[in-house]
């Protein structure tokens, strides 16, 4: 009779974990893993773009060396940060959003300064790469956007009734996503006195 019982209490255990949420959880959380790893991707897509086209633009112009210093120390910078996909956390999502930031900006800088010298914008290697540059960025902006959809299903996955109970009991813990950056909010401002 106890074997009957303990058997009928092990099937009821299990029935009742099946349907706990863990599977879905790990599911989702693989999911976020693998968005991770696209964003990631992008990211070194550009970071792999980045040097032929300081080479480019050295070679044809006459270029200011403190811009072109700042993009390259900038994108060692940016290479440098890795984060564990199991550590995907808000402090360690702005870290590495802080440093593709700085990127971001001297890439910018490097365009801007790139705009006075009409040799380079004409140069057929420069604007193949500026292209697959601005491809690029569009590729991160969607592989983000991706990431924080698979984050928000995540995070809303481990928060809900009854997989909240048993989210913290099999370590699941809510995942950090990215946001916009301080200043986004405002409009860049356009000279084109200088």
């Amino acid at each position: 009779m106890k074997k009957l019982l303990f058997g009928f209490i092990a099937l009821i255990t299990a029935a009742s974990l099946s349907s706990c949420g863990y599977n879905s959880s790990v599911t989702k959380d693989e999911k976020v893993k693998a968005q991770w790893g696209e964003v990631e991707n992008q990211y070194q897509r550009r970071a792999d773009l980045i040097p032929n086209l300081v080479n480019t633009v050295k070679g044809a112009a006459d270029f200011e060396k403190s811009t072109l210093t700042q993009v390259i120390e900038a994108r060692a910078k940016a290479t440098s940060v890795q984060i564990d996909p199991n550590k995907l956390t808000p402090e360690n999502i702005q870290k590495f959003q802080s440093a593709q930031g700085e990127v971001g900006q001297a890439l910018g800088r490097l365009m801007v300064v790139s705009e006075r010298y009409p040799e380079l914008k004409a140069n057929a290697n420069f604007q193949e790469l500026q292209a697959q540059l601005e491809g690029t960025e569009n590729r991160i902006t969607v592989a983000r956007r991706d990431f924080n959809l698979a984050v928000q299903d995540y995070n809303t996955n481990i928060r809900t009734f009854p997989n909240n109970i048993f989210a913290g009991m099999f370590g699941f813990q809510q995942k950090g996503s990215f946001a916009a950056e301080a200043g986004a909010d405002k409009a860049p401002k356009v000279d084109f006195k200088n």
